[in-house]
């Protein structure tokens, strides 16, 4: 017994002596960057039109980005939590190859597509992604899709199905039981799933630098705005735009957990 009060002890303090070396490792690494930048200059990039440029644009593809991720996730997320057909292990196999896949793998696989005569007709005729801004929100939108999907199909199937089933018997039609029973019910894990779902789009860099290249007051989103000012040695520039996407981040984490609590939106 004694020994096992002992382990038990000793396993708690290893743990908390952890936890307490891995905070102190996090606020050095954000206190070295304050060393780089002083108060007056860091205002002074932030106002730049170059930065301003990177901020709006990265919110503009990544807000049409999760809308587009969204709008195809819900449906796909909903079909695979509760419809059954043939292939269907296959299917959400291949829907987590994004995840997996690095995202500079990724974009280059979008580069290839656009050089084959499909992707040139549809660059010719309908729209130009590479090198362009709109290659931004395929890249974003390619690196977001499948964790979007995971995370909703994980909201859907936390709806127990019996309360579809009831709103059918009462002569709703299956989409109806959708619109009407389904997405209220998980509208806190869908919420959750936009915010993750931007924040990620917005920190967006390997797919879309592939595709969509590096070319600033043009396609410069803020990580390739920072993948910038560090190839051109502007420390300073690339500090302050971290810290614009550590106030995202640090929003992002507190508007989550004012919607769901503490609960991982992940289950």
């Amino acid at each position: 017994m004694l020994k096992a009060k002992f382990i038990d002890k000793g396993f708690r303090l290893l743990a908390v002596g952890l936890l307490m070396v891995f905070t102190l490792f996090f606020l050095a690494i954000l206190t070295s960057m304050s060393w780089y930048v002083k108060p007056e200059t860091f205002i002074k990039i932030l106002l730049s039109d170059e930065v301003l440029f990177s901020v709006k644009l990265s919110i503009l593809t990544a807000s049409s980005s999760t809308a587009l991720a969204l709008s195809v996730a819900i449906p796909l997320a909903y079909v695979l939590s509760r419809v059954d057909f043939p292939g269907k292990s296959l299917v959400d196999a291949l829907l987590d190859i994004p995840m997996v896949m690095p995202p500079i793998s990724l974009g280059a696989a979008l580069l290839i597509f656009f050089s084959t005569p499909y992707g040139e007709m549809i660059q010719t005729h309908f729209v130009r992604f590479v090198f362009e801004p709109a290659g931004l929100i395929l890249a974003q939108f390619t690196a977001v899709i499948a964790f979007s999907i995971r995370m909703l199909k994980a909201a859907f199937d936390s709806v127990n199905p019996r309360y579809e089933s009831a709103a059918r018997t009462l002569g709703c039609t299956r989409t109806e039981a959708f619109l009407k029973v389904t997405l209220p019910l998980a509208k806190k894990s869908i919420l959750a799933a936009v915010i993750v779902s931007w924040a990620k789009a917005i920190g967006e860099f390997g797919a879309s630098v592939t595709l969509a290249g590096a070319t600033r007051m043009r396609t410069e989103t803020m990580p390739i705005a920072i993948f910038l000012s560090l190839s051109s040695a502007d420390v300073e520039r690339a500090v302050a735009i971290i810290f614009i996407l550590l106030g995202i981040a640090i929003s992002v984490l507190l508007l989550i957990r004012k919607i769901i609590g503490t609960e991982p939106i992940w289950r």
